[in-house]
């Protein structure tokens, strides 16, 4: 059903000129657009699933690991004061590698410089826990990313990507998250694409996932070649959005349908 939902918008856009960008005072979270169902349940942390992977995440915290012995705590000590804002800035300038990392690189990061750790894979348990852990810290305050001036060139190649169209049915994200939310696809609202609450647990996939995920997913879903996880041009993308979205709250871990 979404695959003929996305053929039907696919035709009704055809040739259609890309709206501007959504003016600042109208940018709404994806939050807006849930039921009062789905509400609740991101609202109460007892019925919340996002939050099963905050503890795992805050045992993981304490967790020695690696050749070297240490834990996260051992260096970042209570996540709850040292965290607090941290992930509101990510993705963020990464000096040594001359680009942007996202919260899910700059964890892995640490772990192989820090702990001496094997990295975690994308969209693996542990490193989802982590970093809605880490967001989970900073959740409720205004998402900042983008602003450091060496970031600019990566957030103008967000955007690019952003607008781009590509695939079998010559869309880009911005098709339907400038030109069409608030609109219906295959029955499910189309949202502004502001990614305040990720990682985030969406009723669709049964899990927690990360704004990677969602990314790939839709690239796929317009019949298009997913870029690999970790990628520069998905971290550019996610640079983008939370730039965008900057001044929102951030929501982690939220719900969706």
């Amino acid at each position: 059903m979404r695959l003929l939902g996305c053929i039907a918008l696919a035709s009704a856009l055809a040739g259609a000129a890309l709206a501007a960008e959504i003016p600042q005072d109208q940018r709404r979270s994806g939050y807006s657009f849930m039921s009062a169902d789905t509400k609740a349940m991101q609202d109460d942390d007892t019925v919340n699933p996002g939050m099963l992977w905050v503890l795992d995440g805050e045992a993981l915290w304490k967790r020695k690991a690696g050749t070297s012995d240490k834990s996260c705590a051992d260096c970042h000590y209570d996540a709850r004061v040292s965290m607090k804002g941290v992930a509101a800035h990510y993705p963020a300038y990464e000096k040594a590698f001359g680009r942007p990392l996202d919260l899910e690189g700059r964890i892995n990061l640490c772990r192989a410089n820090h702990q001496q750790a094997t990295p975690l894979p994308y969209e693996s348990r542990d490193l989802l826990a982590l970093t809605a852990y880490v967001a989970q810290q900073s959740r409720g305050m205004p998402i900042e990313a983008g602003d450091d001036p060496d970031l600019k060139p990566f957030v103008e190649q967000g955007r690019e990507l952003f607008m781009q169209r590509q695939g079998q049915l010559n869309l880009g994200c911005a098709n339907c998250h400038d030109d069409n939310w608030d609109k219906k696809l295959a029955g499910s609202a189309i949202t502004q694409g502001h990614p305040t609450g990720y990682p985030l647990y969406r009723l669709e996939w049964q899990s927690l996932g990360s704004l990677q995920r969602r990314l790939r997913a839709c690239i796929t879903g317009i019949r298009a070649q997913a870029y690999d996880w970790g990628s520069p041009e998905l971290v550019a993308l996610e640079l983008y959005l939370m730039s965008r979205a900057r001044g929102m709250p951030m929501e982690a871990p939220a719900v969706r349908p």
